[in-house]
């Protein structure tokens, strides 16, 4: 018995993957909102309640076949906006220094234009480099720890080192996983388009 080696991708839009997804970006704002505040214990609560969301939508999309097209570019988005949410939350109070928002919301700025580079070309998007999710975990756990300590400053001594440590390691390897996107659409700009 022969098996598929990719899974089928549908177009399908109400499945509950992207209604994971959808309430995942929903709680964007109010967690943007949590952390300019300074209401870091309930900004963690919805995170968790976000990270649960975003570990049960890609196991019901796997195990039901409901991987949908939406749903590949809902889930990605979901990420990024948490991850500019927590960055732009924790600069504007001075937690984290406007430096490293510049530095990985720039990486971001790239991937967009190369993507439309690769639109134009008539590809895609480029498939994610295991760096790539490497860069974006760092950086999930790096935010999330860096809270922490602001939310319980009794174990910032401890926290504030780790959540460092995961934050520019983070970035340096979102910004390596950056180049190799970069190598990857100059190929493709290279392939003669018949």
């Amino acid at each position: 018995m022969a098996f598929s080696s990719s899974p089928e991708i549908s177009n399908r839009v109400w499945t509950v993957p992207n209604i994971l997804s959808f309430i995942r970006l929903a709680l964007v704002p109010l967690f943007l909102f949590f952390i300019i505040s300074a209401q870091d214990a309930l900004a963690l609560i919805v995170l968790v309640v976000s990270s649960v969301s975003d570990y049960l939508d890609g196991v019901i999309a796997r195990r039901f076949n409901q991987i949908t097209r939406l749903g590949q570019l809902l889930d990605p988005a979901a990420d990024r906006l948490f991850i500019f949410a927590a960055l732009i939350g924790l600069a504007v109070r001075d937690v984290i220094p406007w430096w490293l928002f510049f530095v990985i919301v720039a990486r971001d700025i790239v991937l967009v234009i190369l993507g439309i580079i690769s639109a134009n070309y008539g590809f895609g998007p480029l498939p994610v480099h295991h760096l790539g999710k490497v860069a974006t975990a760092a950086l999930f756990y790096a935010l999330p720890i860096l809270m922490l300590g602001q939310a319980f400053p009794d174990v910032a001594w401890a926290t504030d080192p780790i959540g460092w440590a995961f934050a520019l390691w983070g970035a340096f390897l979102y910004w390596w996983a950056g180049f190799i996107y970069v190598a990857q659409s100059v190929r493709i700009s290279r392939i003669p388009r018949g």
